[in-house]
C-alpha cells in the first residue's frame, strides 16, 4: 500500500511539473535505445552534469533556504526510508525526485505557511552510488563507489564491500574533469565523483577479450522525464589512447556499466590498459613440470606462454609437450597440448596470451619418463642395499 501511495504521489508531482513547464520547452522522451550519433551529447555537454539530472535518494544532504525566513532554513539529510524531515512540514517522501522537482514540491507545500515562498535547494553531501559492472571485466558484480568531497581532493575512493580501492593515483585516474561537475548550477565543485574508469578499475580491470570501444552505460530517468531508462554507448578506448575525457562520464546511483566482448584477443588494448591503473600491471600464472623453477610466476599484462616459461627458468633437457589449461568464466576448461616452440608468435594456439590463473605444465619426454619410472622402481632396492652394506 505504501508503494502505491508513493507511485500516486510521484505521478501527480510529475503531472504538476509538466503543467508548470514553460511553453516551447519539451520534456525529454522516454527511450531505452542507444543515443544516435547525431543526437549524442557534445564533449562540453557530457563534461557538465546539471543539478536537475541528479536523482535524490537516502543519504543525500540538502541545504534548503527560504529567503528571509532563517527559522525554516537549514541543512537536512534524506533518511533511509526516502523521507526528508523539515520544520512545519515534517516528513516528506522525496526519494526519486530531482533537485528542481524537490524545489517545486517544497514551494507548493510551504504555501500553507508562507505567502509566496522563495525557496532554494542545493545538495551539499552526496550518497555513495551503487552500480552494476558487467560484461567482459575480470570480476562482474555490484560495487559501491564513493566520491571524495574534501577541498582540494584529487582522487576517488571506490569500495566494494569492506575493501577500499584508491582510484586516483595514475594520470588517467586523476583526469576526472568529467566527474568534477557543478551540481548546484554553474560554479565549480570540489567534489570528485565516480566515473566509468573507476567502475571498471574496481571490477579488477579488463580481460584480453574486453572491447573498450564498446562500453554501454544504462541509467534511470526521473519520473518527470517519463521514467524508464536511457542508454548510451561510449568509446572508452579513446580515453586511454587519446585522453578523451568526454567518454569518462560520471556515474549515478543505479547505473549499469557493460563492457563489450571481442571474439579475438585485443593485445594492443591490453598493453595500453596495463600502462595505466585501469587493470593490474601484473598477473600470476602457474608453471610446473620440466622447468628449472616450477611454481607461481608473476608476469606483466599481455605476456604470452613462452614468456612465462622463460621467467620460470626455461625448460630442462629431455622435455616433452606443453600442456596448457585455462578455466573459463563459462565454467569450461580450455586444454591444449602442443610442442614447445620458443620462437612462436604471440597470441597463436601454441603461444596464447595469458590471463590470471592459467596453468602451464611442461611434460616429460619418453626418455625422461622412463628414467623416472626406473628411479622409482630401483630406489627402494638401492636404499635396502645401502642399509645392508652399512651393517656388514
Amino acid at each position: 500500500m505504501a508503494n502505491v501511495r508513493r507511485l500516486l504521489y510521484h505521478s501527480s508531482l510529475a503531472a504538476a511539473l509538466a503543467l508548470a513547464t514553460p511553453a516551447g520547452i519539451a520534456a525529454p522522451a522516454r527511450s531505452a535505445a542507444p543515443i544516435p550519433a547525431a543526437n549524442a551529447p557534445t564533449a562540453l555537454q557530457r563534461s557538465r552534469v546539471v543539478y536537475d539530472a541528479y536523482i535524490l535518494g537516502p543519504g543525500d544532504s540538502l541545504q534548503v533556504e527560504l529567503l528571509d525566513i532563517p527559522e525554516l532554513s537549514g541543512t537536512y539529510t534524506i533518511g533511509p526510508d526516502g523521507t526528508l524531515y523539515l520544520p512545519r512540514l515534517r516528513a516528506l517522501y522525496v526519494e526519486g525526485l530531482t533537485v528542481e522537482e524537490l524545489r517545486y514540491f517544497l514551494t507548493q507545500q510551504f504555501k500553507a505557511y508562507v505567502r509566496n515562498p522563495d525557496i532554494y535547494v542545493r545538495p551539499v553531501g552526496y550518497r555513495p552510488v551503487r552500480i552494476y559492472v558487467g560484461g567482459e571485466v575480470r570480476r562482474p558484480g555490484y560495487y559501491t563507489l564513493s566520491g571524495v568531497q574534501a577541498i582540494g581532493a584529487d582522487q576517488v575512493d571506490a569500495s566494494s564491500g569492506d575493501k577500499t580501492v584508491d582510484s586516483g593515483s595514475a594520470a588517467l585516474g586523476q583526469g576526472n574533469s568529467a566527474a568534477r561537475t557543478s551540481i548546484s548550477g554553474g560554479s565549480s565543485s570540489n567534489t570528485l565523483f565516480p566515473t566509468v574508469f573507476d567502475a571498471i578499475r574496481t571490477a579488477q580491470g579488463i580481460t584480453p577479450f574486453s572491447d573498450l570501444a564498446v562500453v554501454q552505460v544504462t541509467r534511470r530517468q526521473p519520473l518527470s522525464a517519463g521514467g524508464g531508462r536511457i542508454r548510451t554507448e561510449l568509446n572508452f578506448l579513446s580515453l586511454i589512447t587519446k585522453g578523451d575525457e568526454s567518454q569518462n562520464i560520471r556515474l549515478f546511483d543505479g547505473d549499469v556499466v557493460s563492457v563489450g566482448k571481442s571474439p579475438v584477443v585485443l593485445r594492443e588494448q591490453l598493453l595500453k590498459a596495463g600502462q595505466t591503473n585501469l587493470s593490474p600491471q601484473f598477473i600470476q600464472v602457474y608453471v610446473s613440470g620440466r622447468v628449472k623453477s616450477p611454481g607461481g610466476v608473476t608476469v606483466p599484462q599481455g605476456a604470452s606462454l613462452t614468456q612465462a616459461i622463460s621467467l620460470a627458468g626455461g625448460t630442462q633437457l629431455l622435455k616433452g609437450k606443453v600442456e596448457f589449461i585455462r578455466f573459463t568464466r563459462e565454467g569450461e576448461i580450455d586444454r591444449r597440448l602442443f610442442r614447445y616452440n620458443p620462437k612462436a608468435a604471440s597470441d597463436t594456439p601454441d603461444n596464447p596470451i595469458l590471463v590470471a590463473g592459467d596453468v602451464i605444465r611442461v611434460q616429460d619426454s619418453a626418455l625422461s619418463a622412463s628414467v623416472g619410472v626406473l628411479n622409482e622402481l630401483t630406489g627402494p632396492f638401492v636404499g635396502v642395499y645401502s642399509v645392508y652394506s652399512l651393517f656388514r
